[in-house]
């Protein structure tokens, strides 16, 4: 089993079909996509034919969750599993497109790696009168990061990776930041709690999405279109 990483993709898996075929990936293998995956942006019937085309790319996907999307959980057709020693959100249909839960710890070829997932929208507003898709769920709420700080908390505040949408807020590339934003209007919660999440937390690496950009800001690398094995 291989296993690979990479960003955003927002409904679009042309380069990951791609990739698979270069690498002549199957179901047995895994891709980590580091939230925004696109997959549930709807949340009804017409993500269906998104969800038909991904199951016949020859792997298996394994998101994070993002914020241009539902949480599974809050969608019917979704089930629990277990499945690399941590709960994924999966539906039956389509068993090869796996959702993270947040806080779950799983077990990647012997690594540990918890996923914590969400951010805030920057585009909320221009989604919203726009009549585009907005979550109310896009961002860890109280219950969640609780949650994500027991499972910590039993497991000594170490793991090897670290997967997320957004980053701590002092790794945050703000060379990156959409010119003109006035970032005092941001919604800046999720990425102060992981700065305080980070700064107790020993972890060999750390992997996000979310900025569009390829980067390393110190110890946390953000991936946008590249792929990498884990």
């Amino acid at each position: 089993m291989s296993i690979y990483i990479t960003g955003d993709t927002h409904g679009n898996f042309e380069r990951v079909a791609d990739f698979c075929e270069s690498m002549g990936t199957t179901e047995e293998d895994v891709l980590i996509i580091l939230g925004d995956a696109g997959i549930n942006y709807f949340a009804d019937s017409r993500d269906e034919s998104t969800k038909r085309d991904i199951s016949e790319i020859p792997i298996t996907l394994f998101c994070i969750h993002g914020n241009h999307e539902e949480r599974p959980y809050e969608i019917d057709t979704y089930e629990e599993m277990e499945w690399n020693g941590g709960v994924v959100y999966y539906e039956p249909e389509f068993p090869n497109i796996l959702f993270a839960k947040d806080g779950e710890i799983y077990d990647f070829d012997g690594r540990r790696c918890i996923a914590i997932g969400g951010a805030y929208s920057v585009d909320k507003y221009y989604r919203l009168s726009h009549g585009m898709r907005w979550y109310e769920t896009e961002q860890p709420t109280e219950e969640i990061m609780e949650y994500v700080e027991r499972q910590l908390d039993k497991n000594g505040w170490r793991v090897d990776c670290v997967f997320s949408h957004t980053v701590p807020e002092p790794y945050e590339p703000r060379w990156a930041f959409i010119p003109g934003l006035d970032q005092s209007t941001v919604d800046k919660s999720t990425e102060k709690w992981l700065d305080r999440i980070e700064k107790r937390l020993d972890y060999d690496r750390w992997y996000a999405g979310h900025y569009h950009v390829e980067s390393q800001e110190g110890p946390i690398r953000i991936m946008f279109e590249e792929f990498d094995e884990l």
